[in-house]
């Protein structure tokens, strides 16, 4: 769950004596192995779920009051306020472990949501969250705890105060965040495989290749912000929202902290442990308690506190960890990081059974899986699974091309269920839970893919704030009853509370599909437009895209009165009759704030800027059309 005794800025002596406890961590930890002081000869299973906490209104709040009532230690917070998680307790693997999975996933998922719902809030469980907005993510949303501003503090300062993040799918995400809270907009389901020493290397290879139809498999994160990306934009959104990189870093062709790595493992969990500290700068650092070869030569677990912290600030998808069990036993785990949360404990317990059953399968069918795939292909296998999920193309064993579909129920499923049976798991729980994966992906209705058809489904009416809340509120009521996405019916509109709930901000109703022009441009470029599309205001922008006027259709209508005529030998620039001083609002304005203003000013739109860019407009037209529907739901209601 994360140190929090940790302190950034670190000026010289303070980095170097970090450094050295980091060095001399990572020293002792090849002296436990070669000791046998790491526990071998057991495989573990366990999990932490994230989830999101929202209002009757279906957007973001805060998750302390929640926190606060449940008073147990397997939950604790999240980067951000809106966000918690959970952990399951370590299970040995074999028996009936998959079954109390997911009775405690069950369990603990029922817990937050009573308690959230004695502070009027919902528990949320999806990869992204469809009703996030921008104004969510600001520092104010930020967790007060030590480490987290120690790690903005250290991010933005080897990144820039400025960062730019672009994904493109079916839209096309593209903008800029000062801070690292876009990664709050992720949740995930981390699962854990506990592994002894002498196979970690095989088995890390293994979760490497078998990351990818995981992942394609439990996808459940294709909206952001409203646009239709990859089908797990995670896997995008958290790479880029936590990169230190600078433009020397490209031109090197550095890593990114959040990496799946670019060659496999030859012999040691100390060769990733060791790349990752050459790579990757120190962002944090915290009091040792005692030197690590102290408490190894009494015969104890060191504890590693700086290996244990650097590591914690490098993000790869399948992520090394060193750890001590209650009984105080040192041990080697593996935590796959791909998984998004929810949809259901059965779903989230199916996808666990899927990993740890080819974990098992796949090193006994292969053993060393270099020698029967290449890691540029398995890399790439993993890019693909996460923009298009059961509809990609895989390159899997000997070079064979199959999709991830076919993949999945005709070669994946049957050697995970052989996986699980060797390793003792009950036939009859590895049957619920590969049956669950098999369905889901041979139907194609994995979580992406019922949200974008659901999207889809609305057939582009309401707007996009009423159609985000419909999606979330359909996927809390759904996830209560417990049953697997696969077989969910399709969202409609009117589960997201109609106008009431979606009209109460301008970021809910304002356009975003904008026509703008350049203050140079012709301006018969602007009377095309507003014919072209039957708009009546223009927004005018600089090369920097800032604005800095607009035009209206009343401007050119005093143009025309005074004998200007389109397509004549006149070249009149858009800056010469463009309002320039532009009353302009803030996108979490308040929408009867925003008709107040318009009414007060006697202006018939409002650019919606933040930053000084413009990211949308509302007008006279919208509100015309939210008060449209509230008189036909006042009428509805009478009859």
């Amino acid at each position: 769950m994360g140190e929090q005794d940790v302190r950034g800025g670190l000026d010289g002596p303070e980095l170097r004596k970090f450094v050295k406890d980091l060095l001399n961590d990572v020293r002792a930890l090849e002296t436990m192995i070669d000791k046998g002081m790491i526990e071998s000869g057991v495989r573990r299973i366990g999990a932490e779920m994230e989830m999101f906490t929202v209002d009757s209104t279906w957007k973001v709040t805060s998750a302390e009051p929640t926190l606060a009532a449940i008073t147990d230690p397997d939950f604790t917070t999240e980067l951000a306020r809106f966000n918690m998680e959970f952990n399951t307790d370590p299970l040995t693997f074999g028996g009936d472990c998959l079954r109390v999975l997911e009775d405690q996933l069950r369990t603990r998922i029922e817990r937050a949501r009573q308690v959230a719902a004695q502070h009027d809030t919902h528990v949320v469980l999806c990869g992204i969250l469809p009703t996030l907005q921008k104004s969510d993510l600001g520092l104010d949303n930020m967790t007060p705890m030590p480490r987290y501003f120690a790690l903005n503090e250290a991010m933005t300062r080897l990144r820039g105060s400025e960062h730019t993040f672009r994904i493109k799918g079916l839209d096309e995400f593209q903008d800029t965040h000062d801070s690292v809270m876009l990664e709050a907009c992720n949740t995930s389901f981390q699962v854990h495989f506990q592994v002894s020493p002498e196979e970690f290397a095989k088995l890390y290879n293994v979760a490497q290749a078998v990351t990818a139809p995981v992942l394609a498999a439990s996808t459940f994160s294709p909206l952001l912000f409203g646009k239709r990306l990859w089908k797990e934009t995670r896997i995008a959104l958290f790479q880029q929202s936590v990169d230190t990189r600078g433009k020397a870093d490209f031109h090197r062709e550095a890593p990114p902290r959040v990496s799946f790595g670019n060659s496999w493992v030859r012999e040691s969990i100390l060769e990733i442990f060791r790349e990752d500290i050459g790579r990757f700068r120190v962002l944090m650092g915290t009091k040792m308690e005692e030197d690590p070869f102290d408490a190894i030569a009494d015969g104890r677990a060191a504890s590693l506190k700086a290996l244990r912290l650097h590591n914690g600030t490098i993000y790869r998808w399948n992520r090394p960890c060193y750890g001590i069990g209650d009984d105080g036993m040192a041990h080697l785990r593996i935590e796959n990081r791909v998984i998004p949360a929810g949809p259901t404990a059965i779903d989230s317990a199916a996808n666990a059974a899927f990993f740890f059953g080819l974990m098992s399968g796949m090193l006994e069918a292969y053993g060393d899986v270099r020698d029967v795939l290449e890691f540029d292909d398995v890399k790439r296998n993993f890019v693909a699974a996460a923009r298009l999920g059961v509809e990609a193309q895989f390159k899997w064993i000997e070079g064979e091309r199959l999709t991830a579909r076919d993949l999945i129920c005709e070669r994946l499923v049957p050697l995970a269920r052989k996986g699980l049976s060797s390793a003792g798991v009950r036939d009859e729980d590895a049957d619920r839970y590969l049956s669950v994966i098999e369905t889901r992906v041979d139907s194609g209705m994995t979580g992406a893919d019922w949200m974008l058809k659901s999207v889809a489904n609305f057939n582009g009416h309401g707007t996009r704030g009423e159609r985000m809340a419909a999606i979330t509120a359909a996927i809390h009521d759904r996830e209560k009853t417990g049953e697997p996405v696969h077989t969910w019916s399709l969202a409609s509109l009117s589960e997201g509370g109609g106008w009431a709930q979606n009209y109460l901000r301008v970021d809910q109703i304002m356009s975003t599909d904008l026509f703008t022009v350049h203050e140079d441009e012709l301006i018969d470029l602007v009377a095309a437009l507003m014919d072209w599309n039957h708009i009546r205001h223009v927004p005018v922008e600089d090369d920097d895209q800032n604005l800095v006027g607009l035009v209206s259709h009343r401007c050119l209508l005093k143009l025309f009165a005074s004998g200007f005529a389109v397509n004549k030998d006149e070249l009149l620039p858009v800056k010469e009759i463009m309002i320039k001083n532009v009353i302009t609002i803030a996108p979490e304005t308040p929408t009867a704030d925003a008709i107040e203003i318009m009414r007060q000013r006697g202006v018939a739109c409002l650019p919606v800027v933040r930053d000084d860019r413009l990211v949308g407009i509302v007008t006279e037209r919208d509100f015309m059309r939210v008060a449209g529907v509230l008189l036909e739901q006042k009428l509805r209601s009478m009859d």
